[in-house]
């Protein structure tokens, strides 16, 4: 994780790590225009001079502007600070599904309920450009 508790990227103050993944890091953070808690996703440092990796990020974030569903977070922002892009997404309270599972198994008709849940989301998305952003 590149940013601590009290790091600033634009108007969004970092308040803890959330997680990490290939692309870059997640950051929960407070808006302090709009006083409300945000996610960051930032894209990793060693991709900054990766055109493509670069690309790929944009393009995630012009998909999920241009999608409305319950599955999907709402993009806020984007930005670009000192070398950093970053994605200001809304932020979802809650548990992951890997920390659930770590818990047991999931009962027969809550795994479905989840898994037709998370399909249903790229059904909408491949109704948009999602298909182009996954290439």
């Amino acid at each position: 994780m590149i940013f601590t508790a009290g790091s600033k990227l634009g108007p969004y103050e970092i308040l803890s790590a959330i997680g990490a993944g290939g692309q870059g890091e997640v950051y929960k953070a407070r808006d302090t225009r709009l006083n409300r808690t945000v996610a960051i996703k930032v894209l990793s440092s060693h991709f900054s001079d990766n055109a493509e990796m670069k690309a790929r990020f944009e393009r995630e974030a012009q998909t999920i502007a241009g999608l409305n569903h319950p599955n999907i977070c709402v993009l806020y922002d984007v930005g670009h600070q000192d070398g950093t892009d970053y994605l200001v997404m809304e932020y979802l309270e809650g548990q992951t599904l890997a920390a659930r599972l770590a818990k047991g198994a999931l009962a027969l008709d809550e795994a479905l309920r989840i898994g037709i849940e998370i399909a249903d989301a790229p059904a909408l998305a491949s109704e948009s450009s999602w298909a182009e952003f996954l290439s």
